[in-house]
């Protein structure tokens, strides 16, 4: 393939690093959630940490390589996020891992083979790190990949060695650098210089054990954990300055902009950074609560609290002071959904997190500005003239009032802050920060923890019973343990006995009541903590104390709805396999009140025959009547029957196995029909890929189908109410306005470049000598900026030697400036972003771009003439 860089969009940069891993014997596998299984972290933080069981020798892989795109959360850098190119609290790592299969040699070849052959980078653009101990993978890189030594940098054991902790396993790594200067030569390369270099590869080498006492023993089994970055894959490939102005962030950036109707361009530096604060934190919030966190005061409750704060604060400082959250989520959702499913199937919930969130916040914000005021007024009749450090952080801690906010109100009032103060309150704020981070609270986990030794595990009897009277063991609110609460609190309860089934092998928790005397909680989710099923709810009226007796009744309506579905993915199982693939293996599911979703490892799609085969023979077994049995078999056993395991689910030496005869065997412990019969009818609305080898098929059953259709006969009439036509009529419809569309969107894009060409062409005259070079600075009248920017780029190609700053009044209010400047004028010490960022300033904007090509805006238009004309001032001096 070409030597350079391909300019991909974030979902074909995923798609292509798994599909090139597929093809070199890896599994591809879904992301896991972002709540981890490993106790000792709040969130999945890591490609590699859904793997660290198998790492740890705790678990025996089913497969010797995986591939991922996994989501990560990681909030221990939160202050520097939209203040640097490259730090976000959410982020999806990219990664190849080997379970004692191929070690440093393969996996250096593949990293290389990838990022040159795949990804298109010259290896002038590449430096390579590693360990400075590690002459094995130094002479790999020198001797057998080629490169050359002085781009092979040794570091020491910060950089470069990899633990899971004090002690376990762990070994050298060696890093990939994009080089975005290679110009200026081998002689001096600091890879800290981040202006230079961006990590964007790193390729772990799992070889020891790591005791006690720091020394360390070769392992058994040499393992490979890789991680690349997509973002800043996505910043190198997409040209762009930072990982947020990629395809993956940008579009939520360019929604919170409309809303607080501001460019982000145009905005000065303080507005940018709020954006992107909103652009990153917009994509956390949204796939934690889509990972069923929900927010409260502990835990990673707390950790989707604070991201919501500080997504609603920053609204507040770009001049929204309306509610917003929902339509940036919006935004976010699209973004993820292909890759992500989960976020359009929870995009209610998502959405009534945030607005309940931010409606609590704002009301807060509104009680920080009262207490501002008082405590204004109080140091003026003081004769004092300074907030303390101390209030001013209250403020912003308790209850979300910015620094900057409390300093330009102080400012009105003839009064300063002491943010020296400030700061010190912040740095003890990180110390209590990282001591919580050591010793972390899983939220009702770690409440539970400390209560387990007084209270027995929670006995299930869900099978056979639909309702029993149980005890009240545990009354918890926000995660905190309370003796009593009353109506209208949110609670979580832990009983002796349930007939609950708790969230478990991709089924969802039961609904229902829990009743005593006069008082009645609404239960709409159970999670199951350790031994402990917890179960979710609201008081509605009453009283609950612990050691209540109560009656814990599921809904049975609901219960039948998950029979159903969860019974229909395991027939949709075994008609894949029948018809599709025999191979086909689970890779995921979900099974809830209204749909189920099957996720399975399968290399292309589906026909259109193949997925109507499918539905038939589901519908099939569904009329056969075909009885249930339900057995509990040593592990071994139910194995040599047959019963098919998923990949990655615990299973203990008994196991519980669900045989629908000559159809089904899986080992599950979920609820299920007792006849298929009961199941009513099938049908499958979509199969779709989820990612390279992976695809999704979601489908509906029972009552379920009934729901899906009136919805469609709804949509359809509605349509063809709109349209004025029959509903056989619609697609011809449709398609003919999108034809139309498409016309007339291409029409106006070729007007938009002839105009600003025929405009740039008659520049040409006016440029002036100075020296060697060519100079053009002039403003073209209503060009937008894209168009600004062709016209420039063409301009410098006629000329050659020399420099263009063109500069335009797109809409009102706006201003929009390009530089584009050839190498030689590079070598002058002259940067076209550097350049047009402090023009931009005279117009009350910033920006900024690359060495040969840059871009910024402003908002006062009447400035443009001054701002063009120290442009050529500025020229004149610098090539002069």
């Amino acid at each position: 393939m070409s030597s350079n860089p391909q300019k991909l969009s974030g979902n074909e940069i995923r798609s292509q690093f798994l599909n090139f891993y597929a093809q070199r014997g890896h599994q591809i596998l879904p992301s896991a959630s972002l709540v981890p299984e490993d106790p000792t972290v709040l969130l999945t933080i890591a490609g590699m940490l859904p793997f660290k069981p198998i790492f740890l020798g705790q678990r025996t892989p089913e497969f010797k390589r995986a591939t991922t795109s996994q989501k990560c959360i990681r909030t221990n850098d939160i202050e520097n996020v939209g203040r640097t190119k490259r730090h976000q609290t959410f982020f999806e790592m990219l990664g190849n891992f080997s379970f004692g299969d191929y070690f440093k040699q393969q996996a250096i070849a593949w990293g290389w083979e990838i990022s040159t052959q795949v990804f298109g980078f010259s290896p002038q653009n590449l430096v390579v790190s590693v360990f400075e101990e590690d002459d094995e993978a130094f002479a790999i890189w020198r001797d057998q990949i080629g490169v050359v030594e002085a781009r092979i940098k040794r570091m020491g054991e910060d950089d470069n060695f990899w633990v899971s902790g004090p002690t376990g396993p762990c070994g050298p790594c060696s890093e990939i650098y994009y080089d975005f200067h290679p110009e200026l030569g081998d002689e001096h390369i600091d890879l800290e210089d981040d202006t230079r270099f961006i990590e964007f590869y790193n390729l772990v080498f799992m070889q020891y054990n790591r005791d006690a006492e720091g020394n360390l023993t070769p392992l058994q089994n040499q393992n490979i954990d890789t991680g690349m970055g997509l973002e800043r894959m996505a910043q190198i490939l997409q040209q762009v300055p930072n990982n947020y102005e990629t395809d993956l962030i940008f579009p939520i950036i360019q929604t919170a902009a409309e809303i607080a109707e501001i460019d982000y361009h145009s905005s000065d530096e303080q507005t940018k950074i709020s954006l992107k604060v909103i652009g990153d934190h917009v994509r956390s919030v949204v796939h934690m609560i889509a990972d069923e966190i929900r927010a409260s005061n502990v835990g990673r409750g707390y950790i989707l609290r604070r991201l919501i704060r500080r997504l609603v604060r920053h609204g507040r400082l770009i001049g929204i002071s309306t509610e917003f959250t929902t339509q940036v989520a919006e935004t976010a959702i699209a973004l993820a959904a292909s890759a992500y499913p989960n976020v359009r199937q929870r995009e209610a919930a998502i959405k009534a997190e945030l607005q309940r969130e931010e409606s609590n916040f704002l009301k807060t914000l509104d009680r920080g500005e009262k207490l501002l005021a008082e405590i204004i007024q109080e140091l003026k009749q003081q004769g004092k003239t300074q907030i303390s450090g101390e209030s001013a952080f209250t403020l912003y801690d308790t209850y979300g009032f910015p620094l900057e906010l409390t300093q330009e109100i102080a400012a009105e009032n003839h009064l300063t802050v002491d943010e020296t103060g400030f700061n010190v309150e912040m740095q003890k704020q990180v110390e209590r920060a990282k001591a919580a981070h050591q010793s972390i609270d899983l939220t009702v986990q770690g409440s539970l923890d400390t209560l387990a030794e007084h209270i027995h595990a929670t006995e299930f009897i869900g099978y056979d019973q639909a309702a029993a009277t149980a005890k009240v063991e545990v009354l918890l609110v926000g995660g905190v343990s309370q003796e009593e609460a009353e109506a209208g609190i949110d609670v979580q309860i832990v009983l002796n006995q349930t007939p609950f089934y708790a969230e478990s092998g991709g089924q969802i928790g039961d609904r229902g009541y829990i009743c005593g005397d006069g008082v009645v909680v609404s239960i709409d989710d159970v999670k199951k903590e350790s031994d402990f099923f917890v179960h979710f709810g609201r008081i509605e009226r009453g009283t609950i104390r612990v050691g209540d007796i109560v009656s814990a009744q599921i809904d049975p309506a609901c219960r039948r709805r998950l029979q159903a579905n969860h019974t229909a993915t395991h027939l949709l199982q075994a008609a894949l396999k029948k018809i599709v693939d025999e191979g086909i293996s689970q890779a995921g599911s979900l099974v809830s009140f209204d749909r189920l979703r099957f996720d399975f490892n399968c290399p292309r799609g589906l026909t259109t025959a193949e997925t109507q085969a499918v539905e038939e023979q589901v519908n099939t077994w569904i009329a056969e009547a075909h009885i249930a049995k339900i057995e509990i078999l040593p592990i071994a056993e139910a194995k040599a029957r047959g019963a098919v395991a998923m990949f990655g689910e615990k299973y203990g030496e008994e196991v519980r196995v669900i045989d629908f005869s000559g159809v089904s065997m899986e080992l599950c412990g979920g609820t299920h029909v007792s006849n298929t019969a009961e199941i009513g009818v099938f049908k499958i609305i979509s199969e779709a890929g989820v990612a390279s080898g992976v695809r999704r098929i979601e489908a509906v059953s029972g009552p379920a189908v009934l729901d899906y259709l009136n919805l469609r006969d709804k949509v359809v009439k509605d349509l063809s109410d709109r349209f004025k036509v029959k509903p056989e009529e619609l697609p011809e419809r449709i398609t003919t306005l999108q034809n139309e569309l498409r016309t007339s969107q291409k029409q106006l894009e070729v007007l938009k470049g002839q105009l600003a060409i025929a405009k740039s062409d008659s520049l040409l005259q006016t440029a002036e000598s100075v020296g060697d070079y060519q100079i053009i600075v002039a403003q073209l009248d209503d060009v937008d900026p894209e168009s600004l920017k062709t016209a420039a780029e063409r301009l410098l190609q006629k000329i050659g030697n020399g420099a263009i700053v063109l500069g335009s009044v797109p809409e009102p209010d706006k201003v929009s400036i390009v530089a584009a400047f050839s190498q030689e004028v590079n070598k002058k010490g002259l940067q076209a972003g550097k350049f047009v960022g402090a023009v931009a300033k005279i117009c009350g904007g910033g920006g900024g771009g690359r060495p040969n090509l840059a871009q910024a805006g402003g908002r006062d238009a009447s400035k443009l003439p001054e701002a063009l004309a120290q442009a050529l001032s500025d020229l004149k001096a610098g090539l002069g």
